[in-house]
């Protein structure tokens, strides 16, 4: 059985018990724009969007573009901002002790060039309609940034 490295409690104002960490995370449609793709992760197993935490030195689409191409293979050019999630009533921990509340924001993406494959991160990867995506066992918050980005909204969606 695979050890969770990665804990996420929820509870009124939670976040105040850990620091503050940015992160991005990208929705990559394929050409038609029906099916999103999904990585899962080694640390949980869950299925999640390719993302992470941005390091000090990078720009938030460094960070973005970054993520994916370590986790994917898949360089991207990012097309518009989806929204920014930064829910103070979670708190994420990992198994090193450090606790975060995650300010993440959420980048529609385009291919521009790479090749998908695997990653030390990463254990599988799909392409996924929305319906698809929705049903498997996501990574807390992933089926919220899923679901606006096909909200169709005009403005990034703040959270």
């Amino acid at each position: 059985m695979q050890e969770e490295r990665l804990r996420v409690m929820h509870g009124e104002r939670l976040g105040r018990l850990g620091r503050l960490r940015i992160g991005c995370s990208a929705l990559i449609f394929d050409e038609a724009r029906e099916k999103v793709l999904l990585t899962r992760r080694e640390d949980n197993g869950q299925w999640c969007l390719p993302g992470g935490g941005m390091e000090p030195g990078e720009s938030v689409a460094e960070n973005c573009a970054r993520e994916v191409r370590e986790e994917t293979g898949l360089q991207v050019r990012l097309t518009r901002l989806l929204g920014v999630y930064s829910d103070p009533d979670r708190l994420v921990e990992y198994a090193d002790g450090n606790r975060f509340q995650m300010v993440v924001l959420s980048f529609e993406a385009q291919v521009v060039g790479g090749e998908l494959g695997l990653s030390d991160e990463t254990t599988a990867y799909g392409w996924f309609t929305p319906e698809e995506a929705l049903a498997l066992d996501l990574l807390d918050q992933h089926a919220e940034r899923i679901r606006d980005a096909l909200a169709s909204q005009a403005e990034a969606f703040i959270r």
